[in-house]
């Protein structure tokens, strides 16, 4: 008997026995292709040599050293090189063991700085619905993911919180995609407005949308008229890259696809690959500044931040990314991967939309495409394809209430960027009859 307390009770898991490549192989010597990075984190696969050889180098020299008393080298070199290829202002990292805790930080981070520069009264922070930006309560709280948030709302701060850019779904008929996103960006403003212009703090969304919408990016110019509201009204701008950052994208930071920096960054997953658990909330010159000569305290803290030995691990991953141009073969093998995707799923009569950016790719499920109906949320469609693709030895990263936290199901994408061309077909074969035995299963086929 386990005495681990699971995700799920009544789940029956495999044993994950060792990793090959973009392979994880159970105790039984099964293979399942990780098409979904378990949670887009697995962005070099499960046995990288050179990322396993700095954790052993560093673990060999020093383990652990507490931040209150010592940096350390890994954590001084992964910064500098982190913030020599950030965008826009960003000047300080500050790191954490994970996304929830990146996210966390910079909401405190938020509230402390306009504390330091004589600016209390701006306490409200604005999020979107149908987001998700981790699971501690104050990520929770900003996190728009509503079944997620529906148990625990009488412990979360209140947090206001707009409509997200998702075209598919929320584009009027006539509307172009561009006016579509500005009218939404535009709701912003009128939130900034009604809890009054220089009450709020922070505006906090994901570039590219992951779990809660399925890899929704913003249509062209949304978070440019973004980044101008908050300018006019003096809101810092954070953006959660957690999920689609670290070259998900085909670049780097995936808000450089939109153009804008922000004044608040938060990374994980892709940071460490799986390697190592690492997190970080960049920040800029500017707000670095005002805790600096204000009371010189981030008044913030776990036991973990700056961890040697993950942050070994991280600059490891980096110059994976980097130097060696794994980021360069994202874009070319994401464009691949779709143009199977809309081969095989592009006139699905359940398949509604294709979606993403990179090697994040989403598949909207819908029971009737002219309408975009969603099915009946007690069929757990999504739930149905996940068992099917492992049956079929893929991981892939179903969820449901794509459309308000109950209706709606998608298919979310995110291999690593290792992937070779034979791998890509295995993703699409095998997602298809994983796809079909679910629809069967609903009866729906």
């Amino acid at each position: 008997m386990s005495h681990v307390f699971p995700r799920h009770t009544k789940a029956k898991l495999p044993v994950a026995s060792h990793g090959d490549g973009a392979y994880i192989v159970d105790s039984d010597g099964k293979r399942y292709l990780d098409a979904c990075g378990g949670a887009a984190v697995s962005c070099l696969g499960h046995s990288d040599a050179a990322v396993t050889d700095a954790v052993r180098s560093q673990m060999d020299s020093i383990a652990f050293a507490h931040t209150g008393f010592f940096t350390s080298p890994p954590a001084e070199a992964l910064a500098e090189k982190l913030i020599a290829l950030a965008p826009g202002d960003l000047d300080r990292v500050y790191f954490v063991s994970g996304g929830s805790e990146a996210v966390e930080a910079s909401l405190k981070l938020a509230r402390q700085y306009f504390v330091e520069i004589g600016q209390p009264q701006r306490k409200h922070i604005i999020a979107r619905w149908q987001s998700y930006h981790g699971n501690t309560l104050g990520a929770l709280a900003a996190g728009g993911n509503r079944w997620r948030r529906a148990q625990f709302e009488p412990l979360l701060v209140d947090m206001a919180h707009i409509d997200p850019c998702f075209a598919y779904r929320g584009r009027e008929e006539g509307e172009s995609e561009f006016d579509y996103g500005r009218r939404v960006a535009n709701q912003l403003e009128t939130e900034i407005q009604r809890l009054g212009a220089d009450s709020v703090a922070a505006f906090v969304a994901e570039p590219v949308v992951g779990a809660t919408l399925g890899a929704v990016p913003a249509v062209e110019g949304y978070f440019k008229r973004i980044r101008e509201i908050c300018d006019q009204y003096g809101v810092l701008l954070i953006l959660d890259e957690v999920m689609c950052g670290m070259g998900r994208t085909g670049t780097l930071f995936a808000c450089d696809h939109d153009g804008v920096a922000p004044d608040i960054l938060c990374i994980a997953k892709g940071l460490g690959a799986g390697y190592q658990p690492i997190g970080a909330m960049l920040c800029t010159r500017a707000i670095y500044d005002a805790i600096e000569q204000g009371s010189g305290l981030f008044q913030h803290g776990h036991t973990y931040i700056g961890h040697p030995t993950a942050c070994a691990a991280g600059g490891a991953v980096l110059k994976r990314l980097i130097d060696d141009g794994l980021v360069e073969r994202v874009t070319p093998l994401g464009e691949a991967l779709h143009i199977r995707l809309e081969a095989r799923f592009g006139q699905h009569p359940h398949v509604g939309d294709i979606r993403g950016r990179g090697l994040f790719r989403g598949l909207e499920l819908v029971k009737d495409r002219e309408t975009k109906t969603p099915y009946d949320p007690g069929h757990k469609l999504h739930a149905k394809v996940k068992q099917a693709a492992m049956n079929e030895g893929l991981m892939c990263y179903p969820m449901g209430g794509t459309l308000d936290g109950q209706r709606g199901d998608h298919i979310l994408l995110a291999p690593p960027f290792i992937l070779e061309d034979a791998q890509l077909d295995e993703i699409t074969d095998k997602l298809d009859r994983a796809v079909t035995t679910a629809l069967a299963q609903a009866g729906a086929a």
